[in-house]
């Protein structure tokens, strides 16, 4: 099997520092100076030991991998001895334009599977690039992932890409590509479009669905939620509250601002941080008593790593895996088969993995299986 990879090195830089996207120079820059760092490499090396390992229990370890030298691919696989290098020229600063040409270069070599590193950006580029013919899988590493191509996480890739190089049977379907405005996003305005198909490795307990809408009709169901969710707030505790409409009728019910598609923090019924980006979430939670209440993201099932990456795993670590409330409708969690978690810390995403206890209604809730892969 020839596996083609490449890698958008500066994925998902602007989730952790609240800038809900990392498209242009500028936002990559703010992130930096935020002290935010790319994941990407962190993500791989997940997906990349789960392939190894699953490959080595099956005895089968023979594949090509291809790649562009640099930041882009060879980087990240320097362990791999049967890798063949595109002969392109590939600066240390890299765009969209050459997530193209390495894409281009990598069908035109031939490549079974075409392996991208990025968000809903990426698989625009890659979109943009291939024919209708090429598979595809994307490793989830950006920020907003609201199209079909992504696995769950990186586990879940390298268990497709393990089935695919052992020759197991691996139906293929078409799945939608859809990215967003993000200069709408940031100001707290969702303009999602579909940009095209791709062909993907059709495997549904590894790969996530199209993001769902979110739009509720279950309103008195909501505010039955939030006023749970209200009744319980401690007044020594700082809360952390996630993106989504279902958390916002919490703030909306506190008569608070909210930051639609960002992380808020309150204490005593009042807003002391506005749209806080993760190092900002990571000082409190190491110095006070926090608490987080989050939501489900609508069709996809996951609970951490989809538009919410300012709960990184130190941040997750510090609040502590009984300190999040998860909120949902029935209706909502009812069409899915279970919740996903997406942290970029395997370690982390199995601390998750079982049941979870989520918030339905005014002392109602449920328990959920939740899924690291």
């Amino acid at each position: 099997m020839k596996l083609g990879i490449v890698v958008n090195p500066v994925a998902g830089l602007g989730g952790p520092a609240a800038l809900k996207g990392s498209d242009g120079a500028n936002t990559v820059q703010t992130a930096r100076d935020r002290g935010v760092q790319s994941q990407t490499g962190a993500r791989i090396e997940i997906m990349w030991s789960e392939l190894m390992r699953q490959l080595a229990a099956s005895g089968s370890t023979d594949f090509q991998l291809v790649c562009a030298e640099g930041d882009m691919g060879s980087a990240h696989f320097k362990s791999h001895a049967n890798t063949v290098l595109l002969e392109l020229d590939i600066p240390p600063t890299t765009t969209a334009l050459h997530t193209k040409r390495i894409a281009t270069a990598l069908e035109a070599h031939g490549v079974d599977l075409l392996l991208f590193a990025g968000g809903d950006g990426t698989a625009r580029d890659v979109h943009d690039s291939v024919s209708a013919t090429q598979v595809v899988l994307g490793l989830p590493c950006g920020v907003k992932m609201h199209s079909g191509v992504f696995a769950n996480n990186p586990k879940s890739a390298g268990r497709i890409l393990s089935a695919m190089i052992k020759g197991e049977l691996v139906s293929v379907a078409t799945a939608e590509v859809r990215d967003i405005d993000e200069e709408a996003f940031r100001d707290g305005v969702v303009k999602a479009r579909h940009y095209g198909e791709l062909l993907v490795p059709e495997e549904i307990r590894y790969m996530q669905q199209v993001k769902s809408g979110g739009v509720e009709v279950e309103e008195i169901v909501i505010e039955e939620i939030a006023a749970d969710v209200v009744d319980k707030l401690d007044g020594d505790v700082t809360y952390f509250i996630g993106s989504g409409s279902t958390t916002a009728r919490v703030m909306n019910q506190l008569g608070l601002d909210n930051t639609l598609l960002g992380v808020d923090v309150i204490r005593a019924g009042e807003l002391i941080i506005k749209d806080a980006h993760e190092q900002q979430l990571f000082e409190l939670s190491r110095t006070e008593t926090c608490h987080a209440v989050i939501t489900v993201i609508g069709g996809q099932g996951h609970i951490f790593g989809r538009g919410n990456q300012q709960f990184s795993p130190r941040v997750i670590r510090a609040i502590g895996r009984s300190n999040f409330t998860i909120i949902a409708t029935k209706t909502k969690l009812e069409n899915l088969v279970r919740l996903h978690v997406d942290t970029g810390d395997a370690e982390l995403d199995e601390v998750f993995d079982g049941f979870i206890r989520v918030t339905t209604g005014y002392d109602d809730a449920v328990l959920c299986p939740v899924s690291a892969c």
